[in-house]
């Protein structure tokens, strides 16, 4: 639950409505939780902090992994608030999840495995 209020709320105890506020926080909480990348043989194309970063905003988008993509891709802020160079392919952030799931951090974010848009009531 910390990970969850940590990304959700700001220093006032106010949700942020600002993907790039998220994605900053998302990128802090990483970092001071995960290693840098899941293996020392993984291609380090992407840390686990980026990944996660960008997972914590595939939820706040309500998005899929190919929607968060094409997100990622069209937004040169977020690209830059995250420090990466170029956007990972869905699969990529698919096995992600499912690694940080094992890990038991994501559980306070999101459902594993849910690739499908949330409804927007």
């Amino acid at each position: 639950m910390l990970y969850a209020r940590r990304l959700t709320m700001s220093t006032h105890g106010v949700m942020t409505k600002s993907p790039i506020a998220l994605a900053r926080e998302a990128l802090a909480v990483a970092q001071e939780s995960l290693e840098p990348y899941s293996s020392a043989r993984s291609r380090h194309d992407f840390t686990q902090h980026q990944l996660f970063a960008i997972l914590s905003l595939r939820q706040f988008f309500k998005t899929d992994y190919r929607g968060i993509c094409t997100l990622v891709e069209d937004f040169s802020d977020l690209r830059a608030a995250l420090g990466l160079g170029k956007t990972p392919h869905f699969t990529t952030l698919q096995k992600a999840e499912q690694r940080l799931a094992k890990k038991g951090l994501s559980s306070a974010l999101w459902t594993p495995s849910s690739s499908a848009p949330a409804s927007r009531d």
